[in-house]
């Protein structure tokens, strides 16, 4: 069993960045896919950027591809969600979630039903 602590939200301007990350209890953290999902409000939870066990396959979503970086380390049981360029769409309580690997290069874009083990959630607001 997993427990997430996620970090690093807060309020910034278009164009700037941020840098959450997701520390996890456990030592198994090494068999699973993680994923960072956001939830703006009125809204259904979306997937944002996916990330195998090994940490070579990630995968994120065209919502932010090329803006978003997904990595870990998996000697620090971290996640790591770099966000850069900002935009006030990408508002929303952040949160990262696992689900045990196929193997240790698999990595989709999943859906929350997927996922077994939730963080808590961080804010990030984007607002001149």
């Amino acid at each position: 069993q997993l427990q997430f602590v996620e970090s690093g939200g807060g309020l910034v301007q278009p164009g700037g960045s941020l840098r959450l990350s997701c520390v996890a209890s456990g030592n198994t953290f090494q068999n699973y896919v993680i994923g960072w999902f956001r939830q703006a409000p009125g809204k259904e939870r979306e997937g944002v950027s996916f990330i195998s066990s090994s940490g070579r396959s990630t995968k994120s979503t065209d919502l932010v591809k090329g803006r978003f970086t997904i990595s870990r380390d998996n000697a620090k049981n971290t996640v790591y969600l770099q966000m850069d360029s900002l935009e006030p769409e990408d508002t929303a309580v952040y949160f990262c979630a696992a689900r045990s690997a196929y193997d240790d290069n698999e990595a989709w874009i999943g859906v929350p039903s997927e996922y077994d083990y939730w963080g808590q959630g961080t804010a990030v607001t984007v607002s001149s």
